[in-house]
């Protein structure tokens, strides 16, 4: 029998109406489970009424192992498009209720196909992970669907911001697109990353391991460096993505998002005249500095759990996105070592990719000493936060709160490797090493010969102090633009920022630099 058109529309509202129920029982086990469903968590995270689903009819095309028997429309992925308070993004949400979200063909064309619109329009694209790994019924086509996946998370690097949220399981090859992406949000508890699950493990190595002990998102955020967040539940998870976005351009032809600022950009604050101990081996909390110094003391931290020697995150100056890099003295005296390298020197190089001018605040005595640092590589990875800053062309503005001692001050956005405004406080010492080690080795003879070598010491090292160990050698040479108070900082940093948002610099042509990775 002719179907009419109110016959083929009553098929399309059926369809839908399958589509969006689901397997109920799946679904409950999904809740069960403490988690929400792929749809309920791209509704929660996207503005109200903002979602258009793509290819939601989708089916997967394998008959082997009796899959003709079961084809499930979306085949396991939620894909489409939406806004996140008012701007575009593109999303993917794989979905654990169908074949436990498992990747096959059709699946990865489905993703594909939404990272493509992403670039093409210059949206953000996000994605929501909780799958059980490759199809194994689809056999080496899935793994073909991975490579498709990695392939467009490199091209769109640096174009588009790409973030992911853990929420559920993530292992074997599947982890190596969400590394891939700029930043990964997990969920405690639900979120886990691995590479070969707890039971290949025990198997090959005999050591015994949970899922959450093996990859769960503290793990990532505290001990691997792998993620960038945590949090307690999907709903704080997407609070986060949220913040995020709001620091951050659409792509990198843009510019990242003003806000209005109401904190008065001449506001100067004196408990930062005393924050600095009299004492320099004395620790303070250089979050403390940043949180005074940026629009309406708010600071939003990244990887805060993990090389918490150096700080990194988003603030506002004027209105105004910028990210901060920071020694912390708090933890390690805020010496350099491999891991807060790695963690600023990737920040970094998001930043410059992505239009964010860099605010870099000095405090370090140098980089790790120790054989275990060395062995693991210290001079290649420190030389990575080196590249990556010699290479940003954004604004980059640094202050200079105490210590900057050797290599280490070249490092941290010195004026040497192009910073373009450089402040230093009276309390900042710009030398080779610490006044005791400089002593000890330009009067190695005088203190042997002296008839009290601690005394001598002390009277030598207050001279070299006097002489060297100040802002105002540096600051002689122009390697520091201006020395001001502790309380001028904010205001310093915003009037350069003004005249710095219009920089233009280029880099020698080439195909691309070759970082010490």
């Amino acid at each position: 029998m002719t179907q009419t058109t109110a016959d083929k529309i009553e098929e399309l509202r059926h369809r839908r109406e399958r589509l969006y129920t689901g397997d109920v029982n799946a679904i409950d086990k999904q809740h069960q489970r403490g988690k929400m469903t792929a749809r309920e968590r791209i509704l929660a995270l996207l503005d109200p009424d903002s979602f258009v689903e793509l290819d939601a009819f989708a089916v997967h095309r394998t008959s082997a192992f009796g899959m003709e028997k079961r084809k499930p429309m979306g085949d396991g992925v939620i894909t489409g498009h939406g806004t996140i308070d008012g701007r575009p993004v593109c999303i993917f949400a794989q979905d654990f209720t169908v074949f436990g979200g498992s990747l096959g063909e059709v699946f990865a064309e489905k993703i594909c196909k939404v990272m493509d619109l992403a670039l093409r329009m210059g949206v953000p694209c996000i994605g929501i992970n909780d799958s059980g790994g490759a199809r194994i019924q689809e056999g080496v086509v899935s793994l073909g669907g991975y490579a498709e996946i990695f392939y467009r998370n490199v091209i769109s690097s640096g174009v588009i911001p790409q973030l992911s949220l853990i929420a559920g399981p993530c292992a074997g090859g599947a982890v190596y697109s969400p590394v891939m992406t700029d930043f990964i949000l997990m969920v405690k508890g639900i979120g886990q990353m691995y590479i070969t699950g707890p039971d290949v493990i025990r198997t090959v190595t005999g050591e015994e391991v949970g899922y959450e002990e093996l990859g769960g998102a503290m793990v990532h955020n505290s001990r691997s460096g792998v993620a960038h967040f945590a949090a307690d539940s999907e709903e704080a998870s997407f609070e986060q993505l949220r913040t995020l976005l709001s620091f951050i351009p659409s792509n990198n032809m843009d510019d990242p998002p003003y806000l209005a600022p109401s904190d008065d950009p001449d506001r100067a604050d004196v408990s930062l005249q005393t924050i600095i101990p009299d004492s320099a081996r004395r620790p303070y909390d250089m979050k403390q500095i940043i949180e005074t110094v940026v629009d309406d003391n708010f600071f939003f931290e990244v990887q805060e759990y993990w090389a918490r020697n150096i700080i990194i995150g988003f603030a506002r100056l004027d209105g105004f996105s910028v990210g901060v890099v920071a020694n912390q003295p708090m933890h390690m005296a805020g010496t350099l070592d491999i891991d807060s390298s790695i963690k600023a020197a990737r920040f970094v190089r998001f930043c410059d990719a992505f239009n964010i001018p860099l605010v870099t605040f000095v405090d370090v005595p140098g980089f790790l000493p120790g054989t275990q640092q060395e062995y693991g590589g210290i001079i290649r990875h420190g030389a990575k936060l080196l590249f990556a800053y010699c290479e940003a062309t954004v604004p980059k503005l640094t202050v200079i709160t105490r210590k900057a001692y050797g290599g280490a001050y070249d490092v941290m956005a010195s004026k040497h490797i192009r910073a373009d405004f450089n402040f230093a406080w009276p309390t900042a010492e710009i030398a080779v090493m610490g006044v005791d080690a400089a002593v000890r080795i330009i009067f190695r003879k005088e203190l042997a010969e002296a008839d009290d070598p601690t005394v001598r010491l002390a009277e030598l090292s207050s001279d070299y102090q006097q002489r060297f160990a100040n802002p105002y050698v540096a600051a002689e040479r122009g390697y520091i633009d201006a020395v001001i108070e502790p309380q001028e900082t904010r205001a310093a940093l915003i009037k350069a920022l003004r005249i710095a948002r219009t920089k233009r610099q280029s880099l020698p042509a080439r195909k691309h630099g070759n970082i010490p990775l």
